[in-house]
């Protein structure tokens, strides 16, 4: 809309003596948002006061059904021009409320992406869903002596099971299983594989100040720290640790993805202008085979 002024004729004193032409203000368009407040609503009460961020997606339509970022403040303080001291306290502040996590965060998105790897190596021809892999509770690479451990080695001192298929290795999170795909795997085809699902990019959301993320290659390693890829470093990104860093907008419109069995759509808060629908852009699919998205859902399931 436009905002409505007059210009006037006034004395010495400031008294409008005349009005010498009017423009009225101009509406404008009514949106109406995919934002739904009881599930925006849930989602804030659970946060609490803690720091965090919750993205709830509809898949079907790519609507943002919760965008919540905490600590948050009152966006009415800077309507008619925000005072200094208010300022002051929300860009002092340890919380960061002026800090949007949710599409500005970027965090290592840990065993969130076990999924997207599994799908990855079926994919790719190294695995299928009965596929085993041994699980001590630790892993090595080949001629090295460093283990890389299982979370459960802690609090069972041993692996998931003797041998973990795909299937247990996403319902139970076994690092083990994913420390194996990730080297045979290798960063560079890890990296192709994850950007598919949008990772190390913007998702494309219609709101502000989006972050790519990373997902880290040999090439993006030497452009950013001028150092050569050390194989360690593979086994760690294959459980969303190390350099990958993703924002919550990401991960919630990547597991969009899964759930549509390949299909893409940027997310959207803005549902309708005026009465009339909106849909959000179509992005490129994932390709995959119906029985591999199958072995992913039935390992989801059972997270379940």
């Amino acid at each position: 809309g436009t905002v409505g002024y007059q210009n006037v004729e006034s004395n010495a004193h400031g008294r409008v003596l005349r009005v010498l032409e009017r423009f009225s203000p101009e509406p404008g368009a009514n949106l109406t948002l995919h934002l739904d407040y009881a599930v925006q609503k849930a989602a804030r009460d659970a946060l609490g006061d803690q720091r965090g961020a919750v993205v709830a997606i509809d898949p079907h339509t790519g609507g943002v059904l919760a965008l919540v970022s905490t600590p948050g403040f009152d966006t009415n303080l800077f309507v008619n021009g925000i005072s200094t001291a208010d300022y002051s306290a929300l860009r002092d502040s340890l919380d960061v409320p002026l800090f949007n996590r949710a599409v500005q965060g970027s965090y290592p998105p840990g065993s969130t992406v076990k999924p997207f790897m599994g799908m990855a190596g079926l994919e790719s021809g190294l695995m299928t869903p009965q596929s085993t892999v041994p699980d001590p509770g630790w892993y090595k690479l080949p001629g090295a002596s460093r283990l890389y451990r299982d979370w459960i080695l802690r609090i069972r001192g041993t692996g998931h099971a003797p041998q973990v298929d795909l299937k247990m290795a996403i319902a139970e999170s076994c690092d083990v299983y994913f420390y194996d795909l990730a080297r045979r795997l290798t960063i560079d085809r890890m990296h192709d594989y994850m950007a598919e699902y949008g990772f190390g990019d913007r998702t494309g959301v219609d709101t502000t100040n989006e972050r790519r993320g990373v997902i880290p290659s040999t090439q993006w390693k030497r452009s950013a720290m001028g150092q050569p890829w050390d194989p360690g470093e593979t086994i760690s990104a294959g459980i969303g640790q190390g350099y990958w860093l993703a924002t919550p907008m990401q991960l919630a419109a990547a597991t969009s993805v899964v759930a549509l069995r390949g299909e893409r759509r940027a997310p959207r808060l803005l549902k309708a202008i005026n009465g009339e629908e909106q849909q959000a852009p179509l992005l490129k699919p994932v390709e995959g085979t119906p029985e591999h998205w199958d072995a992913i859902f039935d390992g989801m399931r059972e997270v379940v």
